[in-house]
């Protein structure tokens, strides 16, 4: 059994699993755990907010914001991340479950794999500024990229663009890494690229891996790990309205009552800890939403750092209305399946002209559904946005992924 082989890490709660073990976190029962998300999942039905309106927190509760907020819901070490996976992977291969030269690592998107295989000790291979090679051409390409020293392609949603003549690059790797001829490799993919190559060559056989999905118990771990570090200082989080605990873990003998918080928040994102993580920095306030009403309620905080949690029905999330057209949909699902592009790419992939994707995704832009990384010009979805997109692709009908 693969968790037999690999061993848990907090920073990788749940590990290394093959992809087809992958499952949604379980939804709770609870008649309150049913009706907040009830509650989310009408938000994800209303319209896109009319122009220039940014989404906020639906309560007034000062937020917390840079370095408070960056000490208590850190991004993930993409170093330490990378450390993880190599030795998971490693750990597998020892064990005789991994037999491929070449490994592929399939994750929904912000799983932060991509980032984190940047900092391996391989050589990174780079997308050609020219994705419209012939067949001969990329041939020629891949064998030099290929057949010398240990190497690592962090994102291959990067090295293809849905197009008819930019699929020829994908198709001659494919062919390759088939044939599991070539020096050891490290892939990362996203799983919406994943979907769409194979169904488009249904015959790939590569024994992917991906990461385990967060449950609430873990997504409470994981946070309290990214935040206390090596354990210097525990962090304190409580709900603001009943004042029950989130963080930190549970321990025995702990006489704190506990919230549903992570295990809701486990469903909303489907485990997803990018998607998570950000829904958890949006929920983090200053201060409690009435101090006098909890006192006396719990025991004396433990000591360490202090923060206070918005249930998941009073968060103003990003939305897309199923009335906006299937403009903005044709454009976010090609978003997803390349991991980001620009504005003339987007035209190459959906054919639509540059200034209508432009007005197109300065509104998603204002809707917190899309955002630009304005150093590369590439457009992508957000981490807030994306629960909403999914759930928009999917009541249209688009392939969506698995995850």
């Amino acid at each position: 059994m693969i968790d037999e082989v690999v061993q848990d890490h907090p920073y990788l709660p749940g590990g290394l699993i093959p992809l087809e073990q992958w499952q949604t976190p379980e939804t709770s029962v609870q008649k309150t755990v049913r009706g907040a998300l009830n509650d989310i999942f009408e938000q994800l039905r209303v319209g896109i907010s009319p122009e220039g309106q940014a989404f906020r927190s639906l309560d007034d509760l000062p937020v917390l914001a840079g370095d408070r907020l960056r000490e208590f819901a850190p991004e993930p070490d993409s170093g330490l991340l990378a450390e993880t996976l190599q030795s998971q992977l490693n750990q597998l291969k020892q064990a005789g479950a991994h037999r491929r030269n070449v490994s592929f690592i399939v994750t929904p998107p912000f799983s932060g794999v991509s980032e984190a295989l940047r900092h391996t000790h391989r050589r990174i291979l780079t997308p050609p500024d020219n994705l419209f090679m012939s067949e001969q051409d990329a041939a020629v390409w891949w064998e030099e990229q290929l057949s010398i020293d240990d190497w690592v392609v962090p994102q291959l949603a990067d090295f293809w663009l849905r197009h008819q003549s930019g699929l020829n690059l994908l198709r001659e790797f494919f062919a390759r890494i088939a044939l599991d001829d070539t020096c050891n490799g490290l892939v990362g993919c996203s799983s919406w690229c994943w979907q769409f190559w194979i169904q488009y060559l249904p015959e790939l056989s590569l024994e992917p891996y991906t990461l385990a999905p967060l449950s609430g118990g873990q997504m409470t771990r994981w946070f309290d790990y990214l935040a206390s570090g090596k354990g210097d200082q525990q962090m304190v989080a409580r709900m603001t309205q009943d004042g029950l605990y989130v963080l930190p873990k549970p321990e025995e003998q702990s006489r704190h009552k506990y919230s549903s918080f992570t295990r809701d928040l486990a469903t909303l994102a489907r485990g997803n800890r990018g998607v998570a993580l950000a829904i958890w920095q949006r929920a983090l306030r200053a201060r409690p939403e009435n101090q006098n009403e909890l006192e006396g309620k719990e025991p004396a905080v433990v000591a360490g750092r202090q923060c206070w949690v918005v249930p998941l029905d009073q968060l103003s999330l990003p939305s897309l209305s199923h009335t906006a057209g299937r403009q903005p949909s044709h454009i976010l699902h090609a978003l997803l399946l390349h991991s980001g592009l620009t504005t003339e790419q987007l035209h190459l992939v959906t054919g639509m002209p540059e200034q209508e994707v432009r007005l197109s995704l300065a509104k998603m832009m204002r809707a917190e559904l899309v955002s630009l990384d304005r150093e590369f010009g590439v457009y992508r979805v957000t981490p807030l946005g994306y629960p909403a997109v999914r759930k928009n692709l999917q009541a249209r009908g688009y392939p969506v992924d698995g995850f």
